[in-house]
């Protein structure tokens, strides 16, 4: 018990030397309810606090997160979500409506991403979701899904070049299966935002979760997933325990994880400074 207090400590304080380190966190929300307690600049204070210089971030209605975007539009990467209201999380996939309102928006321009989308095995064969997929493969679009591993199985047999974020490493997070997943897909990519606690319990990084990380180095990226304004409020936290178990980790694939990887998927989708970040949190500004 008492080892487990020291080391705790240890890595407490090596957190702490890495804590300038930054991070590109892949998985934000900024919705309609966390505007009425967080403005876009508070936002962007926020990540700058925790020396986050880019972030992709999804929220409902998609109108806030188009503002984010416009306030900095060098660091926000949007992600397009299907929901426009909340209790389209468990119908999107029955609305006929849905299509020709996501074509609208990626008409736009500025559109990085879809997503995040919620299904679950059962509904894998729905018709708007198989075009939602053949949208995000004619835009050559990234999908950021919270779904069943069946539901990546079915993807893969429509679109096996698309790229896809498994949201949480995916909604059964046991590192055998998401080992297995990796090796049978090279375009999915994995988020582990919301696993801080099966990654380093009681603050420990854990065995199996290490060498999954150190096996498929260029595979994972770190989220805060900001699915509440609670967890806002609790943001700064939030990034402490991610931080945390990243000082356990080799110093360079703690980078790939905690950056590297983001960064390479979004850099073709729009033109971020990362050869520029330094160790300094980025100020919040947008470009001249």
């Amino acid at each position: 018990m008492l080892l487990r207090f020291y080391f705790g400590l240890l890595v407490s304080l090596f957190s702490l030397h890495l804590a300038a380190q930054p991070l590109f966190d892949s998985h934000l929300h900024y919705s309609a309810e966390d505007t009425q307690h967080f403005t876009p600049q508070a936002i962007l204070n926020l990540l700058d606090k925790n020396s986050i210089p880019y972030a992709a971030v999804t929220g409902t209605p998609s109108e806030h997160v188009s503002k984010l975007y416009h306030l900095a539009p060098n660091r926000v990467v949007p992600l397009l979500s299907t929901y426009r209201h909340h209790a389209d999380k468990s119908t999107w996939t029955k609305d006929k409506t849905l299509i020709p309102y996501l074509e609208k928006e990626l008409k736009r321009g500025y559109w990085r991403g879809i997503g995040e989308l919620h299904i679950f095995a059962h509904d894998r064969h729905s018709k708007v979701f198989h075009q939602v997929i053949a949208l995000a493969s004619k835009w050559q679009l990234p999908l950021l899904l919270h779904c069943d591993p069946a539901v990546i199985d079915t993807l893969y047999e429509i679109a096996p070049k698309l790229q896809v974020i498994w949201a949480h490493a995916g909604t059964y997070p046991y590192p055998d299966l998401v080992s297995n997943y990796l090796q049978r897909y090279p375009n999915l990519l994995i988020d582990v935002s919301m696993r801080d606690e099966r990654i380093a319990p009681g603050g420990m990084i854990n065995d199996i979760w290490y060498e999954l990380f150190v096996t498929y180095p260029n595979r994972f990226m770190i989220g805060v997933d900001t699915y509440s304004t609670a967890r806002w409020h609790r943001f700064n936290s939030a990034v402490g325990h991610i931080r945390n178990w990243l000082a356990q980790l080799p110093k360079e694939i703690s980078r790939q994880i905690a950056f590297v990887n983001a960064a390479e998927l979004y850099k073709n989708h729009q033109k971020l400074n990362t050869n520029k970040v330094s160790s300094k949190t980025t100020q919040s500004r947008s470009p001249s």
